[in-house]
């Protein structure tokens, strides 16, 4: 056997007595990867487990999902994802609602007492950041607010999509649009508290934004199966619900 020879069957053998991976993967919409980082931080402290964190928009997600990423955990931005996943047979438990979320007009430039959902219309403005509202909840729940005020027709043009709240967020925080819709979440964040104002929506002049977790599917002799569980689990606990609250989340 010559020496190249070992060497790989030496690594073939040390690969199966490795004990495998129990790091679980959480994909997580975009308005809750700040809240997401200080809960994985709490799981990990208190349980010694480690979590990775996807980010993107539940849309994408779930597409990734049904195209067989290696999530253990989905926290959606709404239930209708984690629903539909649920009915495809991605997971063996219904989704469980965790949180309700928050919609927020945001301007890095306009003052406080001027920010409203009305001055949108005013010529001055001539771009608007919104979530893509085919993969972004808070994307949805913005286009209904302009509905609400009869102002979607007449600003219509001047939207600018992003592909999840994470990307409208830097449109609004650099300047490149007057004004851009949000998660509360968002603009409470430590990386970007303090960047321009912003003002809460009116929670009546959209659909209450339901967000779902849902456990994925795991064979029973995976290692990441108790792990995943440990966590779905922890989302729901008084800690997290203290986190999700610190954040603007009811």
């Amino acid at each position: 056997m010559n020496i190249q020879r070992f060497f790989l069957f030496f690594l073939v053998f040390l690969a199966g007595c490795s004990k495998p991976s129990e790091e679980i993967v959480v994909a997580t919409a975009a308005n809750v990867q700040y809240v997401m980082k200080e809960i994985k931080a709490e799981f990990e402290k208190e349980t010694g487990k480690k979590i990775d964190i996807v980010v993107g928009s539940s849309g994408k997600l779930t597409t990734q999902i049904r195209e067989g990423a290696p999530f253990d955990v989905f926290v959606s931005a709404d239930t209708k994802y984690p629903q539909e996943i649920f009915k495809n047979g991605g997971s063996a438990e219904k989704p469980k609602i965790y949180a309700l979320g928050t919609l927020v007009l945001w301007s890095k430039n306009i003052p406080k007492a001027e920010l409203n959902v009305e001055v949108l219309a005013d010529g001055k403005i001539k771009k608007i950041a919104i979530p893509n509202p085919e993969t972004a909840p808070y994307g949805e729940a913005a286009i209904q607010v302009l509905k609400s005020k009869n102002l979607f027709g007449e600003i219509e043009k001047k939207l600018v999509f992003g592909e999840s709240i994470a990307q409208t967020a830097q449109y609004t925080i650099s300047g490149n649009v007057e004004a851009g819709f949000n998660a509360l979440s968002i603009v409470l964040s430590p990386e970007m508290k303090d960047q321009g104002n912003y003002i809460i929506l009116d929670s009546t002049d959209y659909k209450p934004i339901e967000q779902a977790a849902i456990l994925l599917n795991h064979s029973e002799d995976s290692p990441k199966k108790k792990t995943s569980e440990q966590f779905y689990k922890f989302l729901y606990s008084q800690k997290a619900k203290e986190i999700f609250q610190k954040y603007g989340y009811k």
